[in-house]
């Protein structure tokens, strides 16, 4: 089969591989849809801190945000899989250690990252493989495109909820990329009232493209009952009730822990969309979040390269997400 492999740093192609077999208690899963994303362009530019700890070397087959088609089943699993419509988590843990068992398999230190951690291989490919217990079934209503946005809406999701907020009050995302312009979708949703900081207009342009009119290039001196930060930066963010870390930057983030102290703060940090899949694709199913808009195109495999190194066709507009469909020439 295709699949896409980075080399090294700065290089990569699409190569002939052996195609996954099923081993007990896998599935195999023909890929629909993939998503890139910041983590996947620090693999191809070598800057990903994995490839610094040891948990990931090159050759390294990336994509992690999916959906597609189970094909095959090993032995102990459910024939029922077969012929679903899913995605997954990405974070396979041990399934033995008291993290494991507490639902935390996200945390698991011996855990796989399909397509970042330990070697197993990503969705950028025609197939592949995955635990039966880390699939989600995907509801008819959710296409190809939004079943590939399920993995990072739950991220963002999961953001919401550690922000626990009601309807009317008043949120500051910072950041307004992919995780930070979900996390506006679903609050949203849920009747809060949301802000977007941004650095540029074009970034902030596209934010109110999608009903968002209050946006911001500098800090706003108001109050916020939460903030949710999903940006990549290292400044502390202002203010809330409730101050949500999503967003990881390469540099130390220099948090006084007085202000959260005096000020009675509740800081969260937020790992993966273990525990948000199934609520994203809720969300998507319903109607109640359409994150179509922020795909700008569908490639193949043979163009990931270019999409990797940051370039865009003008054509794309200022949509924050690229997909990759492993099935075009």
């Amino acid at each position: 089969m295709r699949a896409f492999v980075i080399t090294g740093p700065g290089r990569a192609e699409v190569q002939e591989v052996e195609p996954p077999t099923p081993r007990e208690g896998e599935v195999v899963v023909e890929v629909e849809r993939a998503g890139v994303c910041g983590t996947d362009m620090e693999f191809y530019s070598g800057a990903m801190t994995y490839l610094h700890t040891g948990e990931a070397r090159y050759p390294v087959r990336i994509g992690h945000e999916w959906a597609g088609i189970v094909r095959e089943a090993g032995d102990g699993v459910d024939p029922a899989w077969l012929g679903r419509r899913v995605t997954g988590d990405t974070m396979l843990g041990c399934g033995k250690c008291a993290r494991c068992g507490a639902g935390r398999q996200h945390l698991c230190a011996d855990r796989y990252e399909i397509g970042i951690r330990g070697g197993w291989p990503g969705a950028l490919a025609e197939r592949l493989p995955v635990p039966a217990r880390a699939l989600q079934p995907l509801p008819d209503a959710v296409d190809p495109t939004l079943g590939a946005l399920v993995e990072p809406g739950g991220n963002a999701l999961r953001a919401v909820r550690a922000a626990d907020l009601a309807p009317g009050e008043r949120l500051l995302v910072i950041g307004p990329g992919t995780i930070g312009l979900l996390a506006a979708l679903i609050a949203a949703a849920q009747g809060v009232q949301v802000h977007l900081l941004g650095l540029t207009e074009r970034s902030l342009d596209f934010a109110r493209s999608l009903g968002f009119t209050r946006t911001w290039t500098a800090p706003p001196a108001e109050p916020f009952d939460a903030v949710l930060d999903a940006s990549n930066g290292p400044g502390s963010p202002a203010p809330g009730r409730h101050v949500v870390f999503i967003g990881l930057s390469a540099d130390p983030s220099p948090v006084d822990t007085r202000r959260l102290a005096l000020k009675d703060v509740t800081a969260v940090g937020v790992l993966s969309a273990s525990g948000g899949l199934a609520g994203a694709a809720d969300l998507y199913a319903s109607g109640q979040v359409d994150p179509r808009p922020l795909v700008a195109a569908t490639v193949s495999l043979a163009e990931a390269a270019i999409v990797l190194a940051g370039e865009r066709r003008p054509e794309w507009g200022a949509a924050p997400k690229i997909h990759i469909d492993p099935r075009l020439p």
